[in-house]
């Protein structure tokens, strides 16, 4: 998985030239979609967009993906699918590597301390002080998860 910093617009701009250079197609196309989101992205934000902002991107990306691979495999269209995961894998090199459960548990357990919680009713306080900590590193849905256990356990 990525674990440097998020590439800029000039980088995957130049990743793009690369693969027209060398005719590949699956870069090429997949480039040119997430390049195409992220001057989007700048043009309703007014602004250039910051790490969390093209994190969020490639994770919408990614999600559209796997979605495409779901309804593709239901239609029983294998091309579909095998091109779409292709897509997916390379989408999945620019993310951060993703917090394993262990480290996710020890960040809910920080956040709880830190926010006070005691109770389930207090969910929310406690995601949304532990969701900008994860950065795009833990799924929304895990993370939401081990909090309920953690607040329910106490």
């Amino acid at each position: 998985m990525y674990n440097r910093a998020m590439p800029t617009k000039s980088e995957l701009e130049a990743q793009l030239q690369t693969a027209i250079r060398d005719g590949d197609d699956m870069h090429k196309r997949t480039l040119r979609i997430v390049l195409s989101e992220w001057k989007l992205a700048e043009v309703e934000r007014g602004e250039e967009l910051d790490e969390a902002a093209a994190i969020s991107l490639f994770q919408k990306q990614a999600k559209a993906r796997r979605e495409e691979i779901a309804d593709a495999e239901r239609a029983e269209r294998p091309e579909i699918v095998e091109s779409s995961q292709a897509e997916l894998t390379y989408l999945e090199t620019f993310l951060p590597q993703l917090l394993s459960q262990s480290e996710l548990e020890q960040m809910v357990r920080a956040s709880i301390q830190e926010t006070g919680a005691t109770e389930p009713s207090q969910m929310g306080l406690v995601m949304k002080d532990l969701m900008p900590r994860t950065a795009g590193r833990a799924d929304g849905k895990q993370a939401s998860e081990v909090v309920r256990k953690m607040l329910s356990s106490d």
